[in-house]
């Protein structure tokens, strides 16, 4: 929601010497109805290891790319899918696997169409709850939910669909997880999609490989690369930092 504030008149009470009878201030309110999104699409990039030395990252995000309108989302995995073609990739793009001129390639055809991009960021250094640095599933779990909670309204009545890569009762236990995490009403429908056969979900993939890549320290020449081409598009929304 945006919300206007203005007055007018003055304050002072000196009628007599020309200050106003009335004093009024005024609110102006825009309920944004054009920007919930009716379609989100969430993956991560990372893992939730805490064996940084052994080859774990060490950050984790997890990403949700959200349309508010589902010609636009039909358009794009369209595209998304022409492009996979043309480019011989196969089964699917995954950014941790895909060459730096399918990530451009890739970023370029998928800027054009109007989604937003939204993300949290975990340091993974800044996790002190030993619950989550033991249990892979209830650290993942947990800062899905916060993204979703902290949504501003964007996701009110949306279908979301998320990888479904993991186990049917890891699918279950998230599912119950997020319905007693969530307001009522929040989301619409919660299902899960198997990326491979999913065009928007390797899109949202793509979204949160790019984003990682902008906390590797090792590769300062491209680590910036693909989240600018997102943010320069207007497409990269809020990022969060979990402190």
């Amino acid at each position: 929601m945006l919300v206007l504030i203005d007055e007018s008149g003055d304050p002072a009470f000196k009628i007599a010497k020309g200050s106003t009878s009335h004093f009024v201030i005024a609110l102006v309110a825009f309920d944004d109805f054009k920007r919930r999104a009716v379609l989100v699409l969430i993956d991560e990039s990372g893992d939730p290891a805490f064996k940084i030395a052994k080859g774990s990252t060490s950050h984790f995000v997890i990403a949700l790319v959200a349309f508010d309108d589902f010609k636009e989302a039909e358009r794009a995995a369209a595209a998304i899918a022409d492009l996979r073609t043309r480019l011989h990739v196969k089964p699917e793009f995954k950014f941790a696997k895909s060459a730096d001129p399918v990530r451009d390639a890739f970023f370029d055809e998928v800027c054009s169409f109007h989604f937003t991009a939204r993300a949290l960021v975990v340091d993974k250094a800044k996790v002190y709850s030993e619950h989550l640095r033991a249990d892979a599933d209830q650290f993942y779990n947990y800062f899905l939910q916060l993204l979703l909670k902290h949504d501003g309204g964007l996701l009110r009545g949306a279908n979301v669909k998320l990888d479904g890569s993991g186990s049917k009762e890891f699918r279950q236990a998230l599912n119950t997880y997020l319905r007693a995490q969530l307001r009522e009403g929040q989301i619409g429908k919660f299902k899960f999609a198997d990326s491979a056969g999913d065009d928007l979900i390797q899109l949202a993939d793509m979204v949160a490989g790019a984003i990682l890549r902008s906390y590797r320290g090792d590769d300062r020449k491209n680590a910036w690369r693909w989240r600018t081409a997102l943010a320069r598009a207007g497409r990269l929304g809020d990022v969060w930092d979990f402190l």
